[in-house]
Parts: structure tokens; sequence; C-alpha cells
């Protein structure tokens, strides 16, 4: 339990981000983001309301700081993800006993903008499975697979990049993931893409010698987040007409061209790894456009009022 009477601003900051990175174990990213938004926070508390002593901090203050940074032209998804780590510190304090008032009551979060995934055409992704796009050695072979692998279970660039040679299980056919939070889930594996696996790891001792990372450089050094943003970058550049070519956007194809075949809601949900349906449900409304514009190119009463 925390001492407060006479506890900075920066004292409050520095036990609430050791608490989300050791207790909760969010992310370095995580933590360092919302160690700079409550720098920030802090330092305009100092210079424009003299406030040293986090018990001393008013409401009044946290919406003067809110109104500054909007008049700063900042956009709602940065304002709302600032917002969202000061709401997160308050919250924190008050369990501690620090603060006793939700300090935060009165702060309105801005709402984000509903932006519809982008992901590739099944066109698109049906170039990935052609051997000659790819050089016929190790790198080409790594590549394919890299590329196959994201579009067939939906994992996350990070997630590819923690695979080792143990996360795959032939007998089972399935795949060991772990995903955000260090949180386990199992996604099945079909026949071909097992034997392409068996195929490359083979071949990766060849070339490199035994190693435990999935994915690795032609000098055995493990594949880093980079490694994967460039593989497909340099593939799917010249093959989509997508607004944003990453790794992630085969993530969106996966939900997306699952939902369009007729796959449960639910069980996408799981494959991907999501904690909460409603963040898998964005994907059914891509899905409705897809069946409205199937719907606009087929029907023929459609295509005669549409010409």
């Amino acid at each position: 339990m925390l001492r407060y009477s006479d506890m900075t601003i920066e004292d409050a900051i520095a036990s609430f981000l050791r608490y989300i990175e050791t207790e909760r174990r969010l992310s370095a990213a995580t933590v360092h983001d919302y160690g700079e938004i409550l720098s920030h926070f802090a330092h305009y508390l100092r210079e424009r309301w003299q406030e040293e002593e986090v018990v001393q901090v008013k409401p009044a203050e946290i919406r003067a700081w809110q109104m500054e940074m909007a008049e700063t032209g900042l956009s709602a998804v940065t304002l709302r993800k600032r917002l969202v780590a000061l709401r997160s510190f308050f919250r924190y304090l008050r369990r501690q006993g620090v603060v006793t008032a939700d300090l935060m009551a009165r702060v309105v979060t801005p709402k984000m903008p509903k932006r519809l995934p982008v992901f590739y055409t099944e066109k698109e992704t049906c170039c990935i499975y052609d051997s000659s796009l790819f050089d016929d050695n190790f790198e080409g072979q790594r590549d394919q697979l890299l590329l196959r692998l994201l579009y067939e279970t939906g994992i996350r660039r990070a997630e590819v990049v923690g695979l080792t040679e143990r996360s795959v299980d032939f007998s089972a056919k399935t795949l060991k993931v772990l995903g955000k939070r260090d949180k386990e889930r199992i996604i099945p594996l079909e026949n071909e893409i097992i034997h392409n696996i068996k195929c490359y790891f083979s071949l990766k001792e060849q070339e490199v010698g035994a190693n435990e990372a999935f994915f690795v450089r032609s000098n055995g050094k493990p594949f880093t987040g980079s490694d994967v943003d460039k593989v497909v970058k340099h593939y799917m550049t010249p093959l989509s007409h997508a607004d944003r070519i990453s790794p992630h956007v085969f993530r969106h194809s996966f939900a997306t061209h699952m939902l369009n075949e007729g796959a449960d809601i639910g069980a996408i949900k799981e494959l991907l790894g999501h904690t909460d349906l409603s963040a898998t449900e964005i994907y059914t409304h891509v899905s409705r456009q897809h069946i409205q514009e199937v719907y606009r190119h087929a029907h023929p009463r459609e295509k005669n009022n549409n010409p």
C-alpha cells in the first residue's frame, strides 16, 4: 500500500508503471507509451497549475489538459489513447487509496471513428500459392511459408516472431501460439502446410544448422518483426491494391474470407485469440459489404437497374 499525503505526481506515475509492467504484464511498448503520456500530463500540471502532489489534482485541471490537447489539433485516436492512459492511472490510485474521488468522472473520452479493416482480396491471396513467385532456395521456401502461415492462421506479427519448432504438433496437426498477455491458443493446420513446414524445417537444418526458432535469416538469426514486415511488403506490394500492406492485413483477410465462406463468428473469435466478440464483429461489416457487392453484380434485376 502506498503512503500518500505528500506523494508527488512523479512518484505516483512510477508506482503505476511498475504495477502495469510487473502485475498486469502489459507490453514494454505499452508501458513506455503510458509513461510518455503521464509525464506530459505531470509537466502540464507543474507548468500550468503549479501542482506537484497527486492529491492536489482536480477534475477541472484534467479537463483543461484535454481541451488544450484538442486545440492543438490532435486526432480523436491520439486524444483517446492519452485519456485511456490517464483513466487507468487514476483508477489505480483510487484502488490504492491515494485519491478518493473519481477525478475522471466528467471527462468524456472521444469516440473512435469506425474504420473497416483493410484486407487482401481472395484473388490477391491466391498468388502466394504460386511457387514461381518465390526463389527456389531456402529464403524462397521460408518466405512462401511465412505468407501462407499468416493467411491460413490469422496470427499476429509478434506471434509469428515468437514461434519455435516446438510450436508445431505434427501428430495433432496444430500450431500453439502465444498471444497477448501470454494467452495460449491452438490453431489447426491443414495437411499441405504441415508438409511444407516439415520440408522447411529439414531445409533449415541443412542451411543454417539446428535452430529452435521457427523463422530465421540465412545466417541463422531468428526473425524479427522488421523481417516479417519486409517479406510481406516485398511480395504483396506488387500483388495487391490494398490501401495498406502489412502482416496484419493478412489477419484481416483471414477473418474476412472465413466469414465470407460462412464460418461461425465464435470460431473465428477463438482462432484470432480475441477476448471479446465485439473485436471480431467488425469483420461482419466487411462481409456484408461483400455480400451486397455480389448481389449487385449477380442478381439480374440489379444488373439491369445498375448498368
